[in-house]
């Protein structure tokens, strides 16, 4: 399984990734092991993730999100359950 996630920075921004572990993923990035973004920026929790049954479909829904408007990943993280991934967030 794989998941394609937004992830909130420290300045507001949104990252978009994937991984096959959230919790793990989360943790790298707010140890500075992630991304030179989240490095830079900061990690603050993710705001929104989604399951895919392999790596070539998240890949491709990774590619789609990173395109999109800041206002429209907004709108994705406004439908996600806040308690979904709430573990993440310690």
């Amino acid at each position: 399984m794989y998941f394609v996630y937004l992830l909130e920075c420290g300045d507001g921004s949104l990252y978009t990734g994937v991984t096959t572990n959230v919790v793990r993923r989360l943790a790298e990035h707010r140890a500075g092991t992630g991304a030179r973004f989240t490095r830079a920026k900061g990690a603050v929790r993710m705001a929104y993730v989604e399951e895919h049954p392999d790596r070539s479909t998240a890949q491709k829904r990774e590619a789609e999100v990173k395109k999109w408007p800041r206002e429209k990943k907004l709108h994705l993280v406004s439908l996600m359950p806040s308690a979904r991934y709430a573990s993440c967030d310690a």
